[in-house]
């Protein structure tokens, strides 16, 4: 099969196109005909080489963890599965990802893909979703009538977590550039900052959660609008300063997603009873130069929504 793999770290140059061997499904799995994927800085990160004290991985490596498509194959084991079936997955981090036209994928990481959502639009969802799923209400605990900071508002993650917090209840607070004030507004955000122009810690205070996706001194300046003795800090960046948490009263966690086709399942439905939608940026057809051009607007750090990969 054909796949987009690195066979050494680096800038985008390193990405090549050549084939390799297609799964196989074992007993727990099924093999996935991939319709469309997704990109995640993760993946950028990982080809610069950042992640590999976390990730030891010999070459080649197929970057890509958002799957998308229709069982082609299932294992001796899975029942609950069939070869024809819509289905979405974050798969476990192997580095056998999605860049590629076949992918395998345990069963239990699977979700279903409902018949009014895209698979442009299902692939955007895994990672990003499931991220923002497990940082609000697996480790953040909100609940309804707080309030939640979620900073970048307008990247992957952000959307999400503005349309989940609202689903949960929360008065939602959002940081992101006066362009996507509008849409945010529409995905159901009570407040947006102009980051450019306004100080978010001069603005806020008796903040229940903040959701961190920036690092930093967005991190740092968050501990201050953090109400006392119960506010929270999550972060996907890295490690909170527990220090300063301490020095503030509040909590802090740095997490790191763990895939789960049950959660993932309840974003799905949540997205067909139209609770959720998924923003699609940009797309780029599966090639090399699709995914070079995928890669190049996700590290400007500006993309608007997800980037999707197409077959």
């Amino acid at each position: 099969m054909k796949a987009v793999v690195i066979n050494q770290y680096g800038s985008k140059d390193v990405l090549v196109e050549q084939e390799v061997d297609k799964p196989r499904a074992e007993a727990n799995q099924v093999v996935v005909k991939l319709e469309a994927t997704s990109i995640n800085p993760i993946d950028w990160k990982l080809r610069e080489g950042y992640l590999k004290q976390m990730f030891d991985w010999e070459f080649p490596i197929i970057l890509g963890w958002d799957a998308a498509g229709v069982i082609s194959e299932i294992g001796s084991n899975v029942s609950k599965w069939n070869v024809g079936d819509r289905v979405f997955s974050r798969p476990e981090t192997t580095r056998f990802g999605t860049y590629a036209e076949y992918t395998a994928v345990d069963e239990h990481l699977l979700a279903k893909i409902p018949d009014s959502i895209s698979y442009e639009e299902a692939a955007a969802v895994p990672l990003a979703g499931l991220t923002a799923w497990q940082a609000l209400f697996t480790h953040g605990h909100l609940k309804e009538g707080e309030t939640v900071l979620i900073h970048a508002g307008a990247g992957g993650v952000g959307m999400y977590a503005i349309q989940l917090a609202k689903y949960a209840g929360a008065h939602v607070v959002t940081t992101a550039s006066e362009k996507n004030h509008e849409l945010l507004y529409s995905l159901g955000a009570d407040q947006v900052i102009d980051y450019k122009k306004e100080r978010f810690e001069e603005i806020l205070k008796e903040i229940d959660l903040v959701f961190d996706t920036m690092g930093g001194g967005v991190a740092e300046n968050s501990y201050k609008v953090l109400k006392p003795n119960t506010g929270r800090l999550i972060t996907i960046v890295g490690q909170p300063d527990h220090d300063m948490a301490k020095s503030h009263h509040v909590s802090a966690k740095g997490i790191w997603l763990q895939p789960d086709g049950d959660q993932l399942q309840k974003i799905a439905d949540l997205m067909e009873d139209e609770k959720i939608k998924s923003i699609v940026g940009a797309t780029f057809p599966f090639s090399r130069q699709g995914i070079y051009d995928a890669h190049a607007l996700s590290e400007t750090h500006h993309a608007v929504g997800k980037i999707v990969i197409t077959f």
